[in-house]
């Protein structure tokens, strides 16, 4: 693309491609000089009432001088920008610069006119809003804080899309023309509107790809076997409702199996909505092409050579995604698995999967096709309940989610009538941020499950880099709702519980069944994960199924207990009768009381039972595998297909194998609905408007050290400014070079004092021995100067400190720290070797509530230190909440502090006192969460 020959360089970081209302893509870009034939194309498809709504006026065609007017721009005082699919113009915007009296003008005139010009054909799809975006950050950018726009009163359309943007607005009417005035500043309300319009055009866009009318598989071949060939008789043998296609370009027929077949896309005389691309990567370029000429809404793209296998292979995967959206169409993949939608509206099996999915109410998302694999068939072989089926909504495997990520199908999830409960395999983290605010949002809605690996992302992965430990992330994401766990197994286990039962209103357990042994091991578990179980009832090995029942009603009837573990072993003799007795014996106890969650753990003995039985005089006779297990009709029943399960499956009771993972299940339940009756109410940000907080001051005193260079730590005076300027005040400490200037500085504070070593191999450990504390006169300090001295070395390697003695407590340490991926990260932990040693540090997204701090202050493990442990004076933890709450308000209001450590800070029964801080200033990394809506550049 060529330069613009006025003042700026062309401007390529305005580039980018966005998601439309109806869920189509297209990419806004600089209007250049290059776009003059594109431009008078685009006008001569523009309405002439269009064009009377731009113009005011009969305006048929554009001349020569309007055609440069609107190709030349400086990319300061005057910026176009247009929103293009397949390369051509469908809308364009410009701002031009004017002063106060409405004249052209130049910085630092902070206001321009502002006027779009949409076809009629793309009117509707949102492309005016995404401009206002666009062109609304380029004008900050530009030092422009307010676009004036004269619209007539007729253009409801126009008008609506001001109306709507959230800005702060005035509106006046001269001259038959509406005035509309607003401030380019985000407000709440305009950041709400930006991130609703993300979630529609997002869901909408991830609909499309799921909810297809047509589809069309590339590279099926004649015969059985291969890829390709594989997922076509998926679709057509999971009974897909709408038109398949089989393409192929050596085909001779015109019908394979009965479904029409042709030698390219653009054969098909009907629309094609979604696009199975299994052909070797070579010739996806031209698949693309033919898809996105032919009006091609989406891809799956199977076919693998991407990014997975090395540095050409990434770059054929941006080709691919820029060539894909070029054309306004998304892509799951390259290198996926495939999709599955089970709605009987749908039936559509896109994947690899031969094993038909059960329809169910679990949405889930994978990025490996291994794993998605693995999952499709745990759900599937653990789907049958105790009284019914539980299986899968719909199915998402990514690949190298070069476009499509797990945030897009969270984004349909989130509002998706037909799925209660979403699984997500996750091996990388594009965005944290945004997938922290979006998983906050679903998970206060529908149970959220994520087992994200701990190592290296995948080579076909596009990852923002984080320097936080994985452990922190984990922590961040468990703030936002998310139930974090290790292993799929733990995912399916959890997942078939929430989706199978309501939440747990506390963690008080009841346990039931006819072992007592298998019930203490439950009581154990339940301790393990931090529940409150009651004493385990035994109904003993003669129980009945009518005894089960009434011990569940009576289990479930008591307001002391929030949920039930149901414990059972095989009953000798008993066969498929005695089976479904018991099954519908508890399916019946539970429907009477459908608050709370019940669980079942079951033990199958099998051979070691069949060896011992052979041992005895009284062993029974030879069965049928059912009457060794008690739920072993359930097995049957389960693997029916989903039309002949039972009609009253309203109350689906989950079993587990083990103990252990029933009650881990429970757990992760009984935290996450603490979290939702927490984010019901969230608290605030408290404001601290006091003398303490001087933010104007703060501002200037940062642009002032920041002036001396990009990146500084900061002294000790300057830092003990800044921080007092929101009200944290830190404990002079001075430096004693000499043990006369150790004394001086001791007079200078007053005794008692401390002496420190803050040389980086000493400083903060004090097990090192390296500290002094209490010395009450000068022959105390001096004596203590000489045994550092002794011990460690010169005072040049000590660098001792004297600083006064403050009131004894807990030591503890607050640190603030920006990351470019997740943002702002607040963390909290005691001082300390052994709180180092078992990372026993906890952490919360800046900015804090109230609420937060009160948390975090109460998650770490050694929590208990704080509030008078074995006898111990509780101490002011209301001191350290203010003291957490103000250093978040101080990085949220300023985000060039990019870290700051208080270490220690000595919490005392009334009181704290920071004894060391450091702050290190840097402009702030870029936020894109605050800037308009783009999908990740490729």
């Amino acid at each position: 693309m060529q330069t613009s020959p006025d003042r700026h360089e062309y401007p390529a970081h305005w580039e980018a491609d966005v998601v439309l209302r109806d869920g189509g893509t297209a990419r806004i870009r600089p209007i250049t000089v290059d776009d003059a034939e594109r431009l008078v194309s685009f006008y001569e498809q523009v309405s002439d009432e269009s064009k009377y709504y731009r113009f005011f006026a009969p305006y048929p065609r554009l001349s020569a001088k309007d055609v440069h007017r609107f190709t030349h721009h400086d990319f300061v005082d005057r910026v176009g920008l247009a929103a293009t699919v397949g390369g051509e113009f469908i809308a364009t915007v410009r701002y031009d610069r004017i002063g106060a009296d409405g004249m052209p003008a130049s910085a630092p005139a902070d206001e321009a006119e502002v006027a779009f010009l949409v076809q009629d054909a793309h009117q509707g799809r949102g492309v005016a809003s995404a401009l206002l975006e666009h062109i609304g950050a380029v004008a900050r950018e530009r030092g422009i804080r307010r676009f004036a726009a004269e619209v007539l009163p007729a253009n409801n359309k126009m008008i609506k899309v001001f109306r709507d943007a959230g800005y702060t607005q005035k509106r006046s009417f001269e001259d038959g023309v509406v005035r509309l005035e607003f401030d380019l500043e985000p407000t709440d309300r305009s950041l709400a509107v930006q991130y609703a319009r993300e979630q529609r055009a997002e869901a909408r866009s991830v609909q499309r790809l799921l909810t297809p009318g047509s589809v069309a598989v590339i590279g099926v071949g004649r015969t059985r076997g291969g890829v390709g060939r594989g997922i076509f008789d998926n679709i057509r043998d999971a009974g897909f409702t709408g038109r398949l296609y089989a393409v192929n370009k050596a085909f001779p027929d015109k019908e394979l199996d009965g479904v029409p077949a042709y030698r390219s896309v653009r054969d098909i005389e009907g629309p094609v909505d979604l696009a199975v691309v299994a052909v070797p990567a070579e010739h996806v370029p031209q698949v693309v092409t033919e898809c996105g000429e032919h009006g091609v809404q989406g891809l799956v793209v199977i076919s693998a050579g991407y990014a997975e296998s090395g540095p050409e292979g990434r770059e054929r995967q941006r080709e691919l995604v820029r060539h894909a959206r070029a054309y306004g169409m998304r892509i799951i993949g390259p290198n996926a698995f495939g999709i599955i939608n089970t709605h009987p509206d749908v039936r559509l099996n896109a994947s690899l999967a031969n094993e038909k999915p059960r329809p169910g109410r679990i949405g889930l998302f994978a990025q490996s096709g291994a794993i998605g694999i693995a999952l499709l068939s745990r759900l599937h072989r653990r789907g049958g309940g105790v009284t019914g089926t539980t299986g899968v909504s719909t199915f998402v495997s990514s690949g190298n989610r070069a476009d499509v990520s797990g945030n897009d199908v969270l984004q349909y999830w989130y509002d998706d009538p037909d799925t209660d409960v979403v699984l997500m395999y996750l091996e990388s983290i594009g965005n944290p941020r945004k997938f922290t605010r979006l998983a906050r949002r679903t998970a206060a809605a529908k149970p959220l499950v994520v087992v994200q690996s701990a190592g290296a992302a995948p080579q076909g992965h596009a990852v923002r880099a984080t320097r936080l430990p994985h452990s922190t992330v984990s922590a961040l994401l468990a703030q936002a709702g998310v139930i974090r766990v290790d292993t799929i197994t733990e995912l399916v286990d959890t997942g078939l519980l929430l989706a199978r039962q309501p939440l747990p209103g506390g963690p008080r357990v009841a346990i039931l069944g006819n072992s007592e042994s298998l019930g203490l091991l439950t009581y154990d578990a339940c301790l393990s994960e931090g529940l409150r179980p009651l004493t385990p009832l035994d109904l003993t090995t003669a129980a009945s199924p009518a005894d089960f029942h009434t011990a569940l009603s009576r289990a479930l009837a008591d307001d002391t207990c929030d949920a039930v573990v149901v414990t059972a072993i095989p009953a000798v003799g008993e066969g498929s009768a005695g089976d479904a007795a018991l099954a519908e014996a508890l399916r019946s106890a539970a429907e009477r009381v459908p608050g709370k969650p019940v669980l079942v753990v079951h033990v199958e003995l099998g051979g070691l039972a069949e060896a011992l039985s052979a041992a005895a005089s009284t062993a029974p006779q030879a069965a049928t595998p059912s009457a060794s297990h008690p739920f072993r009709a359930l097995d049957r029943l389960a693997a029916k297909a989903p039309e002949e399960a039972p009609e009253n499956c309203s109350r689906l009771i989950p079993a587990y194998p083990a103990a252990e993972r029933a009650v881990r299940a429970l757990g992760e339940a009984v935290k996450y609905a603490q979290w939702r009756r927490d984010a019901a109410e969230p608290g605030k940000v408290p404001e601290y408007i006091d003398a303490a907080i001087d933010e104007k001051g703060a501002a200037e005193l940062i642009d002032g050290l920041l002036a001396r260079g990009q990146g500084l730590t900061l002294g000790t005076e300057e830092t003990c400014e800044l921080l007092g300027m929101y009200g944290v005040q830190v404990h002079r400490a001075l430096p004693a070079p000499t043990p006369d200037e150790a004394a001086v500085a001791a007079r200078t504070l007053g005794y008692p004092v401390a002496l420190k070593a803050t040389a980086p191999h000493l400083r903060h450990r004090a097990d090192l021995g390296g500290v002094r504390l209490d010395l009450a006169d000068e022959e105390q300090l001096r004596r203590a100067y000489a045994e550092l001295a002794e011990l460690f070395g010169t005072p040049e390697e000590l660098r001792p400190v004297v600083q006064r003695m403050a009131p004894r407590g807990v030591d503890t340490v607050i640190r603030a720290v920006i990351d470019p991926a997740a943002g702002a990260v607040l963390s909290f932990g005691l001082a300390g070797a052994a709180s180092q040693l078992l990372g026993d540090v906890a952490h919360r997204l800046i900015p804090v509530t109230d609420r937060e701090a009160t948390s975090l202050v109460r998650s770490i493990r050694t929590a208990p230190l704080l509030f008078g442990w074995r006898g111990s004076a509780p101490v002011d933890t209301a001191a350290l909440e203010e003291l957490l709450l103000r250093l978040s308000r101080l990085v949220d209001d300023h985000p060039e502090v990019v870290a700051v450590t208080l270490e220690p800070v000595v919490v005392a029964p009334h009181g704290l006192s920071v004894l060391g801080a450091s702050v290190r200033l840097a402009p702030p990394p870029a936020r894109d969460d605050l800037g308009p809506r783009t999908l990740p550049a490729y």
